[in-house]
């Protein structure tokens, strides 16, 4: 764009014009510049031997793994009952929210304190079922059920 304001000034072709500005800054033609730094980096360069990656062995002990695959189960099932828990919860809350501004009965107290502090509930006792292994983590995953159990029979059946 630069160049072809210039010719237009100078009277010439942007071509020219280009080749004319190259020629005052460095004395030489376009082609010339390019080449020879390039040149001059070749001519510095040593020849350099390909260097191969380091082999690292394994020392022999396999990496620890879960004890039985029946717990992965678990604790999948349990994660899906706290999780949906805690959908419920903030759907509970999304509808009170609704019937508030709409004037609409809505779901009392009792749901919207019970829902929240029994999803809270499930998914601390659910970080603790994914953390630990053993006797700790089946306890985690009843207390899951039962909390999940609890809120669907007191909120829900009653």
């Amino acid at each position: 764009m630069a160049a072809a304001l210039l010719a237009e000034a100078a009277g010439t072709k942007p071509g020219e014009a280009a080749a004319a500005l190259l020629a005052e800054a460095g004395g030489t033609k376009p082609g010339e510049a390019a080449a020879a730094p390039l040149a001059e980096a070749a001519a510095e360069t040593a020849p350099q031997e390909r260097a191969e990656p380091e082999r690292i062995e394994p020392d022999g002990t396999a990496p620890p793994t879960a004890t039985r695959p029946g717990g992965r189960w678990w604790r999948g099932f349990t994660g899906s009952l706290a999780a949906g828990l805690a959908v419920l919860a903030v759907g509970v809350l999304a509808v009170a929210g609704i019937c508030l501004f709409t004037g609409a009965p809505g779901p009392g107290p009792t749901l919207l304190i019970g829902h929240p502090v029994a999803a809270v509930l499930a998914l601390l006792a659910q970080r603790v079922a994914d953390r630990r292994n053993g006797p700790a983590a089946l306890g985690a995953g009843v207390a899951v059920v039962l909390f999940t159990v609890s809120a669907l029979v007191l909120f829900w059946l009653t």
